[in-house]
């Protein structure tokens, strides 16, 4: 069968449910068709054509070249298939065939330069990427020209394994016997003097002199910031057509820049119902499924709330969604058997499962506040998409630290019943690098991008936070109106509105005067009524919220067990419950009353 038939069969297969996928599993083959659709009727603004034998059609119909032939040359390393010859899996063909077989037609080159796919462990990620990295050594390019392949992780033993991967496979095939070498832990193709390499802590930190052609990082749900990234992104700007390579499996912390930033993007170039799109970043997701509804939801007689998993752990015929591969043989079912047997038996063991094997971000906190994957659909990344706001009247929120603390201002503008959120943060300017070293945040990045200014000195300057905010409403032609805050830190900052022509609002800090607006705040997120424009420092906020529960199922964000920073959440709750409290009827009171 032709790859072209192939590819297109299974993506009908999948849509149909006749081949059982997630639904970004699903998204990413509708987002197939529909670009062979624009191809075919020669759409203007779509300049891409797939080519099966650039991306490596069946060797026996369409002799070798491509991709996936290259990777055909290899045996298994490991595995019930272990010296056998490597022919593809239709995860990697669907993959890998996007990856290689779509091309500019009017430049002649690839129309992928990123690639992000997530999937569970043991499905042949490390073969995957270490075709990937031999491929772009030794087979991409002209023969006139230099390639460099770096492989990037946290630790260097975890960089290495894609590259020693490599090495194994090219030992034994004897058809590249005499074409490359291995010396000083580099794979070097000899006629081009080309490189694989593992990218060093020192390189890491400084990127001079590098000019990749491909990076490759590996399980990057564990990279605590873009580092890495960012140093292979921005060397490839003098190659013509380079490739970042991104596979990880999911992880347990939402506020590292997997989740946060490349996750959040991916799942939004794939949902056909929001219009936005990258045509040069492919993306895949394998993953059981969660309830993304803002409701209780029953599956099979089971009760699943909000952010919950709606396929059953303990029904084996859903666990392919996160394991294409493994699921495709005995060995691999009955090592899943084992895990979930274990976590059943022991269910400390659960959340590892979820997340290592069934391909589930989990919050690493007991009682987190945000369901973080809800509230990544709500930001958008394009500044022209997100509202006009002149000449509105927002309600503000303030939480005022007391000396090192971030202090925070928010903004919220009900527009037609969608509620857009702005967020600004302060930060004693001396205190700056001892926050970073004990949060582990990047603070000082966050100042150069304007999302936190410095006030002088130690201490917060309340002053500083005033000004800014006055100017800030001057500035967008807002219409001053409620100001709410926490009264135990903001005596004076009650007067200086009051005095600026706000209406100040004493907000208590109790179940009784936030519980409302924290539920829901968070249901409206769920339902996507939230718009927020990708805040990193409201987002950390977000992710590192816990609440307490109090009489009558009431909550709040529990500050004294939220040791990371909050600050910007609670100054959007603190707005929130009097945005909430205006979409009611009140009477006439000679003072405002929190309702």
């Amino acid at each position: 069968m032709q790859l072209l038939d192939e590819l297109q069969f299974y993506s009908d297969d999948v849509i149909s449910g006749k081949v059982l996928a997630c639904k970004k599993h699903i998204w990413a083959c509708m987002r197939f068709l529909n670009d062979l659709d624009r191809s075919r009727r020669h759409d203007p603004d779509f300049p891409y054509i797939f080519d099966s034998e650039r991306a490596g059609e069946n060797p026996e119909e369409n002799g070798s070249g491509g991709f996936l032939n290259w990777m055909r040359l290899f045996v298994h390393r490991k595995g019930p298939l272990r010296n056998q010859k490597i022919e593809p899996h239709i995860i990697q063909k669907f993959i890998f065939g996007n990856v290689y077989g779509w091309y500019d037609a009017e430049t002649d080159l690839r129309r992928f330069t990123k690639m992000y796919w997530q999937v569970a462990r043991k499905n042949a990620k490390s073969q995957s990427l270490s075709c990937v990295g031999s491929y772009e050594t030794i087979a991409f390019l002209p023969r006139d020209e230099i390639s460099e392949v770096y492989c990037v992780a946290t630790k260097a033993d975890q960089a290495k394994i894609v590259l020693k991967g490599a090495k194994q496979m090219l030992d034994k095939c004897d058809i590249l016997s005499g074409k490359w070498k291995f010396s000083r832990e580099k794979i070097i193709h000899i006629k081009t003097d080309s490189e694989m390499k593992a990218l060093s802590d020192e390189d890491r930190r400084n990127g001079d002199g590098l000019n990749p052609q491909c990076g490759i990082i590996d399980e990057y749900h564990a990279h605590e910031t873009t580092e890495a990234y960012d140093v292979i992104d921005s060397g490839m700007g003098m190659r013509e057509q380079p490739l970042l390579c991104i596979i990880t499996t999911a992880g347990f912390f939402l506020l590292h820049p997997c989740y946060s930033i490349e996750y959040s993007l991916v799942s939004k170039i794939l949902n056909p119902d929001i219009p936005f799109d990258i045509p040069s970043y492919f993306a895949m997701v394998n993953e059981l499924d969660k309830n993304e509804s803002s409701e209780t939801v029953t599956i099979n007689g089971r009760k699943v709330p909000p952010g919950g998993i709606i396929d059953d752990i303990f029904d084996e015929k859903c666990w392919v969604k996160a394991n294409p591969i493994v699921c495709s043989n005995e060995v691999g079912l009955r090592y899943l058997r084992k895990k979930v047997q274990e976590a059943k038996a022991a269910p400390e063991k659960m959340r590892n499962v979820l997340t290592k094997h069934f391909n589930i971000w989990v919050n690493n906190r007991h009682q987190g506040y945000m369901d973080m994957a809800a509230w990544a659909v709500c930001g958008v990344f394009d500044a022209e998409q997100l509202p006009d706001t002149q000449k509105m009247r927002p309600v503000s929120g303030f939480d005022m630290s007391s000396t090192i603390d971030l202090t925070s201002v928010s903004f919220i503008f009900d527009i037609d019943e969608l509620y857009y959120v702005r967020s600004h943060s302060f930060m004693p300017e001396e205190r700056v690098k001892e926050r970073e070293d004990k949060d582990s945040m990047p603070y000082s990045l966050w100042v150069e991008q304007g999302w936190i200014t410095l006030t002088p000195g130690a201490e917060v300057n309340y002053h500083t936070v005033l000004d800014w905010t006055i100017e800030e409403y001057k500035k967008n032609n807002w219409l001053k109106g409620e100001a709410c805050f926490d009264r135990h830190l903001a005596t004076w900052l009650e007067h200086e509105l009051d005095k600026k022509k706000f209406t100040p609002i004493d907000i208590p800090q109790s179940y009784t005067g936030l519980s409302l607006a924290t539920k829901e705040f968070r249901a409206k997120v769920l339902n996507r009524r939230i718009m927020h424009c990708n805040d990193p420092v409201l987002t950390m906020a977000m992710a590192n919220a816990v609440t307490r529960k109090g009489p009558s199922e009431n909550i709040m964000l529990d500050k004294a067990a939220s040791k990371l920073r909050i600050d910007p959440a609670a100054a959007t709750i603190n707005a929130f419950v009097r945005v909430i409290a205006n979409e009611k009827p009140k009477k006439k009171r000679g003072r405002i009353a929190i309702l």
